[in-house]
C-alpha cells in the first residue's frame, strides 16, 4: 500500500478544492500537495473569500514576525552566529540580510528626518550682504604673549596700509560685480582654473539671489557668456549654494534621506578589505558581505534605541551604545572567524579605521553631489 502524507482538511485546502495540476505553472500535483513544488502556488481551486484573504494575510505577517524575532534574537545575543548559520544554509529562519539592513537604515534616517529639528539651521535672512572686512579687528581677536607684541603688529599694519588696501580691493570688486556684472564675469576667464571656478560659482550665487535668475539658459542670455561645461557646472553649484544658504534645513533633510544609499555604496567596498584581511579563511566575498550586513544592522538597531532613549528622556546615551557595539563587533569577529585575541585586535583596529575613512569619504561624495544637483 502506498504511503500518502496526511492532507490538511480545512479552509481553502480541503480535499474538494485540491487539484492535480498547478493553476499557475501547470506542474502536476498530488492531492497531498498543499503548495506547488515548482512555483509555490497554493493548490486550491476555491475562489478567495474575505475570510480566506485575511487568514492568508495574517499568516504571512506572523511568519515574517517570527523570522524577525529570530533574527533580532540571534543578532543581539549571539555575535557572529547568525552569519555562520546563514552561510551554512540555515536561511529560512532568518530575514534576508540585505533587506533587513535596508529596512533598518530607512527606519533610522526616516526617524531623523521626521523628528530632527533641522529648522534651527535656517538663520540666513535671504538678503545679499556686502563684505565688511576690517583687518585690525580680526587681528585684535588673536592671542598675544603681551600687549607690546599686539601694538607692534598693529603699527606694522598701519604703516603698510594693509587694512585700507584690502578694504578698498573688496569695495572695488563688489562695485564691479554690481555695476557691470557682464564684464566682471568675462574678466574671470583670465584667472587660473581653481580661482576661476570658485569666483564663477560665487558670481552665480550672488546673481541668483540678487537678480532672481532661475535657470542656466536665462543666465546665459542675461550675462552673455558661452555655453560650456565649466559655466554650466559653476552655475549649478552657485544656484545650489544660494538655495542652501536660504534654506539649509531642506538641504540637511535631503542629505539625511539619501544617507542609506551612501551606506550601500561603501559597504561592498569595505567588504573587499575584510576579504583581504581574512583571505586565508574558507569564506568567499559574499560570506564576508553578509557578515558586514549583519554587523551594520546591529549598529543601526543600537542607534535607533539610543535615539529613542535620548528623545524620550532628554539624555545622551550615544557613547554607551557605541561602546556596546565596539565590544559586540570584537566578539563577532572572534567567533565568526575563529582567530586568537591578538590577531583579532590587529584586524579589528585596521578594519575600523578603514570603515570610518570610507564612511567619511562616501558622506563627502554624497554632500558634494547634493550641492551640485540641489
Amino acid at each position: 500500500m502506498k504511503n500518502v502524507p496526511t492532507v490538511t482538511n480545512k479552509g481553502r485546502f480541503k480535499i474538494e478544492y485540491r487539484g492535480t495540476e498547478c493553476l499557475n505553472c501547470g506542474h502536476p500535483l498530488q492531492l497531498s500537495d498543499k503548495f506547488c513544488p515548482n512555483c509555490s502556488q497554493a493548490n486550491s481551486t476555491k475562489k478567495l473569500s474575505i475570510k480566506d484573504f485575511l487568514d492568508e494575510f495574517f499568516a504571512s505577517f506572523i511568519s515574517y514576525d517570527s523570522k524577525l524575532l529570530k533574527t533580532l534574537s540571534a543578532l543581539l545575543l549571539r555575535p557572529g552566529k547568525i552569519t555562520r548559520d546563514y552561510i551554512n544554509g540555515k536561511r529560512v529562519s532568518y530575514t534576508n540580510p540585505f533587506r533587513f539592513l535596508l529596512s533598518l537604515a530607512i527606519i533610522y534616517f526616516l526617524i531623523l528626518g521626521i523628528t530632527g529639528n533641522f529648522e534651527q539651521a535656517d538663520t540666513f535672512d535671504g538678503k545679499v550682504k556686502l563684505p565688511n572686512f576690517d583687518l585690525k579687528k580680526t587681528l585684535d581677536t588673536l592671542q598675544y604673549e603681551n600687549e607690546s607684541e599686539k601694538r607692534e603688529l598693529m603699527r606694522i599694519v598701519d604703516s603698510m596700509g594693509l587694512n585700507s588696501t584690502i578694504s578698498e580691493f573688496i569695495k572695488k570688486k563688489t562695485s564691479a560685480l554690481n555695476s557691470d556684472p557682464i564684464n566682471y564675469f568675462h574678466s574671470l576667464n583670465n584667472r587660473p582654473l581653481l580661482n576661476r571656478v570658485l569666483q564663477k560659482q560665487d558670481f552665480f550665487a550672488t546673481m541668483v539671489e540678487r537678480d532672481s535668475v532661475r535657470n542656466y539658459d536665462q543666465a546665459k542670455v542675461k550675462y552673455r557668456f558661452t555655453d560650456n561645461q565649466e559655466n554650466r557646472f559653476t552655475f549649478n553649484v552657485g544656484r545650489s549654494w544660494s538655495k542652501i544658504k536660504n534654506r539649509p534645513s531642506d538641504f540637511l533633510k535631503t542629505i539625511v534621506s539619501r544617507l542609506p544609499f551612501a551606506i550601500f555604496f561603501f559597504l561592498p567596498i569595505f567588504t573587499l578589505f575584510i576579504w583581504l584581511v581574512y583571505i586565508r579563511k574558507k569564506y568567499n566575498y559574499t560570506d564576508h558581505l553578509i557578515f558586514s550586513f549583519h554587523i551594520t544592522s546591529l549598529l543601526f538597531i543600537l542607534l535607533i534605541i539610543s535615539y529613542l532613549i535620548d528623545s524620550i528622556f532628554n539624555v545622551s546615551s550615544n557613547w554607551i551604545f557605541l561602546t556596546i557595539f565596539s565590544i559586540y563587533l570584537f566578539q563577532a569577529m572572534r567567533k565568526f572567524y575563529g582567530q586568537n585575541i591578538f590577531k583579532t585586535i590587529v584586524k579589528y583596529l585596521f578594519l575600523n579605521t578603514i570603515f570610518f575613512i570610507l564612511a567619511m569619504f562616501s558622506t563627502l561624495i554624497l554632500i558634494a553631489g547634493n550641492i551640485i544637483t540641489y
